[in-house]
């Protein structure tokens, strides 16, 4: 089998090239997926893509007269995928539905309590023999009110975390999932929550979640996390919520536009996103660069995962794994 991996990176190289089954042979592609790069596909029986990929329509016609049949996901989300169509040429799709959910839930509490204790400032002031303590005053996390939109296990990860910090857990998901938390509706977790962390699919229903209205109905001054996907929210409304004070701190591991800018070095470059720009000019807005999943325990499970979703492919298994349209 002979797998072609887009948009990679050294980190997976390694990770890849390292525990590759001597049936597969693996071909790594810096470009990312798209209509123009799709032909270097070309001699592989299967594709492998990350979040920024595209794989709509036009993708999935260039790799079907390829004859590619699979796509493997080295993720969990799959909004970038055109599952109707694949299914409709018989391109079978398939993901890593969890790799560490801790991994990311982790990543999470850490973006929450570097803006709460504001450790980013405090390393900088340091650094500069500077020891005021003035304009680092932070909050506890013990008593406050959480709200997790999405619940999966990512979230639930992170409700068991802010449980031992002694914090209140409510939590909005259709699938009503059980746990150590309250379930309620968005108007009282907006109403109640002093912070609000995104964990849901990107989906027609869920793109721009947090908008200009659901800000409104924040608690004034309230902290905004978002590691899930970058169009869960509505940029531009958070920025007019940052310059009221309306919205109080900002933590983002995703961006809407994100393909654009991140998992390259592009500190040689002359910023060309205003809007993204404009959210680094805030003090209290803290932004990494798609890296919650990125640790061992879940890079390992990565790739784990994806070679065993070939390997069922290759065999003429069923995939446990497979992404269906809905």
């Amino acid at each position: 089998m002979k797998l072609a991996l887009f948009s990679s990176q050294r980190y997976e190289q390694h990770a890849f090239s390292e525990h590759c089954p001597d049936n597969v042979e693996v071909h790594f592609f810096d470009a990312q997926l798209n209509e123009l790069t799709a032909s270097l596909a070309r001699g592989c029986d299967s594709v492998c893509v990350f979040v920024n990929d595209v794989v709509n329509k036009q993708v999935l016609d260039k790799l079907n007269e390829l004859g590619i049949k699979l796509v493997l996901l080295r993720c969990a989300g799959f909004n970038n995928v055109d599952l109707d169509h694949a299914a409709r040429l018989g391109i079978e799709v398939a993901r890593v539905p969890a790799y560490s959910p801790e991994a990311v839930a982790e990543h999470c509490l850490a973006l929450i309590l570097t803006l709460s204790r504001k450790t980013h400032k405090a390393y900088n002031r340091v650094r500069e023999d500077n020891f005021d303590l003035n304009g680092l005053l932070g909050f506890n996390l013990h008593g406050k009110t959480v709200g997790l939109i999405g619940c999966g296990k990512i979230g639930l990860a992170l409700c068991r975390i802010l449980n031992g910090f002694g914090a209140k857990v409510l939590v909005v998901d259709p699938a009503k999932p059980e746990g150590d938390f309250t379930l309620v509706d968005k108007a009282t977790l907006l109403a109640q929550s002093d912070i609000i962390s995104l964990h849901c699919p990107l989906t027609e229903q869920t793109h721009h979640i947090i908008n200009s209205d659901a800000l409104s109905h924040m608690k004034r001054g309230a902290m905004l996390i978002n590691t899930g996907r970058g169009a869960l929210l509505d940029t531009k409304a958070c920025i007019n919520a940052l310059k009221s004070g309306q919205l109080g701190y900002l933590g983002l591991d995703v961006y809407e536009q994100e393909s654009e800018l991140f998992f390259k070095d592009r500190s040689e470059e002359i910023l060309q996103d205003d809007v993204f720009a404009r959210l680094l000019t805030f003090q209290n807005v803290l932004i990494t660069g798609h890296q919650g999943f990125f640790t061992k325990e879940a890079l390992q499970q990565i790739v784990q995962t994806t070679f065993d979703n070939l390997l069922q492919y290759a065999k003429g298994e069923a995939l446990t794994n497979r992404v269906c349209a809905p």
